[in-house]
């Protein structure tokens, strides 16, 4: 608790009952408590003996809703509050009701013992669900809560620390005919911002995991119809099997409650947002999905949000493309497979963030790229300017890398602390800093903007262009010092805040503030004083957790036996530095410490007053880190094309790239990559790509995925020319590793993600396939390749596809949309002429490969005994002989593949023919000369069937 600042009479009057006490001040809406103290010791006491009572007895089954779960949790004594000192505060929700009544609606869906449960909940300040289930199928090991309080403070741009798990999702179906319809709503505790989403989803639920894959969530909250009875409906189940290492809760079905949600949204959208009412007063489930998540956070988080102070956004599922988490995985588009801490992703290619902010911008774009080509265009507008203007990238960039976490200091500036406590004052000092940090480079950041002329850079420079920036940071300065400012190192922003608060608003403050310069004067005087005593060159140094201690250079300190001191205790020793304290420095840290506390305090009073007067005018800083996050974004992309020639896309109905490269292999490459063009339109919209192991089939592949993502974000790409086809989703199939978790083999999980392609596939969509078939046998390989193929031929999608199957490039015969590529080698004999040399050329070319028996030759090449090869090419030479010898080609066979190229060749001619009468006449006799051409062959050809 906060201490209070000593009366000034000597005899202290006895403490006023908390429900007398009046609040401490007004924030926005809600009334804030005053501190704990005088009688809330029966409520603490009452609640210490609610959480005894609740652990030692069994908790009745979730979903029974009865009136008597509730009366008996509230009999139990638990204290809604979080045991904070008897204070009652009325939620947001506009809901007075019993708040322990409410506390018996969650569940904890996980299979965890009653005691694991206990040590679970433990963690959430003191709420525990009344209510437990666990499932047999359920397997999930027990979680920790991972959730940052509002105690945390905005620190500096780290892309790590920037993709740390903080959101909440809850995840409704519609039930009857209204299944496959699905209500999403999701919040970060880190940034205010409450995202709604509702969409029709299928039978494998793709979008659901999808979405939820992207936001990497804390905590997945469902209705408990989706477990009752020990079965799990199908999404419960999907979402169980793919979360594993996520906490699962589930809360009566009742509460999600659209109606509530509206209301619950009316309340705490800020005006700046409020037009997302008109989007959402129909989406009955993502409404739903609000009531019960916002109740849920404020009940089992314990996070309250000030009135009129979220950020509200409807996100449908049209409005980006779609990347499945193991396309994602496969692209290594974030996270690299084989070494996830370093960077050579396209995340790592693209990133050259200043802020946090922008590297969760970032992120969120890549994994989700933009379908709309206007919203692209503008920001390849941008992009393209900051490229022309070296000035505007420069500048600009010098301003962006100087602001902070902008998202979540709005966020712990619009959460209300449920208790006084010295980390809730710290940090709300820590933030107005911060607050004020920010505002002061609103001015330079729109002096920079004024010059450009792209449309979405003047629009952010209007959007600056508020009279309530330069208010809040007027009334800040009535208050806080005007050298009061952020400034990296734990001492000196010690410092900042113990000074913050101007002189003479306060006469407590500046008492408390002599005192403790006072005692830091005392400790610089007793260090010296001891530097004095033994001749030595004490140095004072402070940290957060030591506080002030002594340390001391290794070189030239010369100590009496040999030895330190024994006064000196608690000695470490880091490099050549030791680091020690005494008892009376301890007990000086201890003083400062309290006088710390006391000015903590007093400042939280002042900042809280401040705060409450600004409050109303805070919602312009959403508009501020929506620029920033973005404009640091768009720096980010042209820094990376200044790194290396890239080029401008453009968006047309076809996928056309003149010397394209890969972009993570020209980042890591000592050499520049070897290029190459790729055209896909309709008319030949399957690419079958052919060629020895290790010819560069798979970079290539990945290479054009790569690309489209980087064109679809709004960047410029890595070739000469570039153009592409707007892509829905985004599909890949590579990789032959089998799966232990799900006990799948190398075959089954090819064709898990083949079955998925196909049940999701659209007209819009790009498909990349690499190695299909081969865990199997050869002939089911081809079979199941030539079966899936055709299936994809159905489509309109962009298809590459890559094989070793030389038997699958004969589709071009049947489709004319089929086109084969191959990569060229080149052979090199030794100078011995005891084996030939394969060169690598990485050259893509038309048609299939000519090689055979490429496989041998890359063994005879590696470490493989030589004895080893001769054995497997004489084999091979016997088994070829045999296949060719059983291949039976009757004229009936020819004759029905003229008939098929006849026929599709007919329907591509009426589908797609732009030739006038005589041209077409003159067509249709070419084609009935060539078909009645290979009848007449088929007939001459010598029939064979020749068997071992």
């Amino acid at each position: 608790m906060l201490k209070k600042p000593e009366p000034v009479t000597p005899t202290a009057a006895p403490a006023p009952q908390p429900a007398a006490r009046p609040p401490r001040y007004t924030f926005g809406l809600l009334q804030t408590p005053g501190p704990a103290g005088g009688g809330g010791g029966d409520a603490a006491a009452a609640a210490a003996a609610g959480r005894s009572s609740s652990s030692s007895t069994g908790r009745p089954a979730s979903g029974s809703g009865s009136a008597a779960a509730g009366s008996h949790h509230t009999a139990s004594g638990f204290t809604p509050s979080g045991g904070g000192g008897g204070f009652t505060r009325e939620s947001y929700f506009g809901d007075k009701s019993s708040n322990a009544g409410n506390r018996s609606l969650f569940t904890v869906a996980s299979a965890q013992s009653t005691s694991s449960l206990k040590g679970f909940n433990d963690t959430r300040i003191g709420k525990t669900p009344v209510s437990t289930t666990s499932s047999s199928r359920n397997t999930r090991p027990a979680c920790k809560l991972r959730t940052p309080q509002t105690g945390h403070s905005v620190t500096s741009s780290s892309a790590v620390s920037a993709h740390v798990a903080s959101v909440i999702v809850a995840v409704v179906e519609g039930r009857g005919l209204a299944r496959g319809e699905i209500g999403m709503a999701s919040i970060d505790l880190k940034s205010p911002e409450l995202i709604l989403s509702q969409f029709a989803d299928n039978t494998t639920y793709a979008k659901v995991i999808t979405k939820l894959q992207i936001l990497t969530p804390l905590e997945i909250i469902m209705p408990n119809t989706t477990c009752d009875k020990g079965s799990g409906t199908k999404l419960f189940t999907l979402v169980t099997e793919n979360f594993k290492s996520v906490a699962l809760s589930t809360v009566q079905r009742k509460y999600f409650n659209e109606t509530k949600g509206l209301e619950y949204i009316e309340q705490l959208c800020t005006p700046e947002f409020s037009t997302v009412l008109m989007e959402i007063q129909l989406k009955y489930y993502c409404l739903a999905a609000a009531a019960a998540l916002l109740k849920y956070v404020e009940f089992i988080q314990n996070t309250v949000y000030a009135p009129k102070s979220l950020k509200v956004i409807f996100k449908g599922s049209e409005q980006t493309a779609m990347i499945d988490s193991a396309s994602a995985q496969q692209l290594e588009l974030i996270i690299n497979n084989r070494d996830p801490r370093n960077n050579h992703t396209l995340y790592g290619v693209l990133n050259y963030t200043k802020t946090a902010g922008g590297s969760r911008r970032l992120r969120s774009n890549i994994l989700e790229p933009l379908v709309d080509v206007e919203t692209i265009t503008t920001r390849l507008d941008c992009v393209q300017e900051l490229l022309e203007d070296e000035d505007l990238f420069f500048s600009l960039q010098s301003v962006i890398s100087r602001f902070l976490d902008t998202d979540q200091l709005l966020s712990v500036l619009v959460q209300i602390p449920k208790q006084d406590t010295v980390q809730a004052a710290e940090s709300k000092i820590t933030n107005l800093i911060y607050l004020k940090h920010t505002l002061e480079l609103v001015e330079p950041l729109q002096g920079t903007l004024k010059s450009c002329k792209t449309p979405l850079l003047k629009a952010y420079c209007s959007s600056l262009d508020d009279s309530r920036f330069n208010l809040i940071l007027e009334k800040i300065k009535t208050v806080i010092n005007d050298d009061t400012r952020y400034i990296k190192g734990c001492l000196n922003m010690r410092t900042q805040k113990c000074y913050a608060v101007r002189p003479n608003i306060n006469e407590f403050l500046d008492i408390a503030r002599r005192t403790y310069a006072e005692i830091v004067d005392d400790v610089a005087g007793m260090i010296a004083q001891l530097g004095e005593k033994y001749n030595l060159p004490l140095k004072t140094s402070f940290s957060t957790t030591r506080g002030f201690f002594i340390q001391l250079s290794c070189e030239g300190a010369s100590f009496p036996n040999g030895q330190l001191p024994s006064e000196f205790m608690k000695v470490t020793v880091m490099k050549n530095t030791y680091n020690f304290t005494t008892t009376d420095l301890i007990k000086m840290n201890e003083r400062c410490h309290e006088s710390l506390r006391e000015i903590y305090h007093m400042t939280y009073l002042v900042v809280c007053k401040l705060l409450s007067e600004i409050y109303k005018h805070i919602h312009c800083l959403y508009k501020l880190s929506d620029a920033v996050s973005m404009l640091d974004m768009l720096l980010s992309f042209a820094h990376t094309c200044t790194l290396s020639d890239y080029v401008r896309p453009e968006f047309t109905d076809t996928l056309a790239v003149k010397q394209g490269r890969h972009p993570i292999l020209e980042k890591i490459s000592m050499e520049k990559p070897i290029a190459n063009n790729t055209y896909i339109s309709d008319g030949n919209n399957f690419i079958i790509v052919t060629g020895p192991n290790m010819s560069g089939k798979s970079t290539y592949l990945k290479q054009i995925a790569l690309c489209q993502i980087i064109a679809q974000i709004g960047s410029f790409v890595p070739a000469e020319y570039a153009s592409f086809r707007i892509a829905d989703q985004i599909f890949t199939r590579i990789g032959v590793d089998d799966d232990i978790e799900t006990n799948s083999s190398t075959f089954m999980k090819e064709m898990k993600e083949i079955t998925y392609i196909m049940h999701n596939v659209t007209d819009k969509s790009l498909i990349i396939i690499d190695e299909l078939g081969r865990g199997t046998s050869t002939e089911e390989g081809i079979g199941i390749c030539h079966a899936i193929c055709e299936f994809l031929l159905s489509f309109k999608a962009f298809t590459l596809f890559a094989t070793h199957f030389l038997e699958v490039c004969q589709l071009d015969a049947l489709y004319p949309n089929v086109e084969n590529n191959h990569f060229e080698v080149q052979h090199n004999r030794s100078i011995t002429g005891n084996y030939n040399k394969i060169v690598y050329t990485y050259i893509l070319s038309k048609g299939y490969t000519e090689e055979k028996n490429y496989g041998l030759k890359a063994a005879e090449v590696s470490s493989l005994p030589p004895s080893i090869v001769l054995d497997a090419k004489a084999i091979t030479s016997h088994i070829t002989r045999q296949i060719w010898r059983k291949q039976r080609n009757t004229a009936e066979s020819l004759q029905q593949r003229a008939m098929h190229h006849l026929a599709t060749r007919l329907v591509q001619t009426a589908r797609n023919s732009c030739l006038d009468s005589d041209h077409l006449r003159m067509y249709l006799t070419g084609l009935r000369n060539r078909y009645e051409a290979d009848c007449l062959a088929a007939r001459q050809s010598p029939q064979t069937d020749v068997s071992i």
